[in-house]
């Protein structure tokens, strides 16, 4: 018997062609994130183990949707931070507007495994570029669903703020 090549995962497009989708359709793309070590995302904005993050063009600068990682740029309470989120840890897609969108199950990382590569390094497709001024990013307090009602946050609420 011979084995059959090895695939590759179907998440990276299939968290690419929501996101086209969403664009397509005027709609704001939001992606929940579970959070661990290899997750680079400002820890005072993660609730329950959890981050939700707006991927919209006019919330990130140099948004790059990869075979292995989301990388882009944000201002989180007006202070530029750089995010990278593996794909295996990227639990949802979906629009801000009406809810649609994708679950996937969580994938574990084997032991060993380099959790910590640059940025630089990762299989990509550049989508957006910003040409002035580092936009804001629009975050929500992780919830389960879109919705489920707002929870109380715990410490001051994140705010938007849009920088032209």
């Amino acid at each position: 018997m011979t084995q059959s090549p090895a695939t590759t995962s179907t998440r990276p497009y299939m968290v690419r062609a929501m996101y086209d989708w969403c664009v397509d359709n005027q709609l704001t793309p939001f992606i929940v994130v579970a959070v661990d070590a290899s997750v680079r995302v400002p820890v005072e904005f993660v609730r329950e183990g959890e981050i939700v993050l707006n991927i919209s063009m006019g919330a990130t600068s140099n948004l790059v949707l990869g075979n292995d990682y989301i990388d882009f740029k944000a201002r989180f309470g007006g202070i530029a931070r750089e995010i990278s989120v593996p794909l295996a840890r990227v639990s949802a897609i979906y629009a801000r507007e009406n809810g649609q969108g994708m679950t996937f199950p969580l994938e574990t990382v084997p032991a060993g495994a380099d959790t910590a590569a640059p940025a630089q390094a990762h299989t990509s497709v550049v989508l957006s570029t910003a040409s002035s001024g580092a936009p804001a990013l629009g975050l929500v307090s992780a919830e389960s669903s879109p919705t489920d009602p707002p929870s109380t946050p715990k410490g001051p609420r994140p705010s938007l703020t849009r920088v032209k």
